[in-house]
């Protein structure tokens, strides 16, 4: 009886270990359009002691969320600045502005996963 008790606890902490994990996943990007729009993007990881903190480099501000949403909460600041500073154009011309509406950086999105990729994360 003991036994099955403790292969029935074993198994409940391991599934809710998977869904707290699954759940913590940053969502899935496009690789190389990311890479490409991150270095305009003002957020920056910094490690600490407890964890991980997301220092926005142009108003100095920090977050210090917990360890198991740092990820999408750095996902939603990302967003927000893209619904900003992205502009589609023609479908598949990706532009990045700055703060006084003109344009740094010109991307030209190569396939329909990028395009896709583009609307969902950012919104546009």
């Amino acid at each position: 009886m003991s036994k099955k008790i403790f292969i029935a606890l074993l198994f409940i902490f391991l599934f809710l270990s998977f869904i707290t994990f699954k759940n913590s996943l940053p969502q899935h990007k496009s690789r190389r359009v990311y890479n490409l729009i991150t270095p305009y993007m003002p957020f920056k990881l910094k490690k600490r002691l407890g964890g991980l903190t997301i220092i926005n480099t142009q108003s100095k501000k920090e977050e210090k969320p917990g360890n198991t949403v740092v990820f999408k909460k750095l996902d939603a600041l990302e967003a927000a600045w893209g619904k900003k500073h992205l502009v589609l154009h023609d479908r598949n011309l990706l532009s990045i502005k700055n703060d006084a509406n003109a344009t740094i950086k010109t991307i030209r999105l190569k396939n329909q996963k990028e395009i896709k990729f583009v609307h969902q994360f950012f919104g546009i």
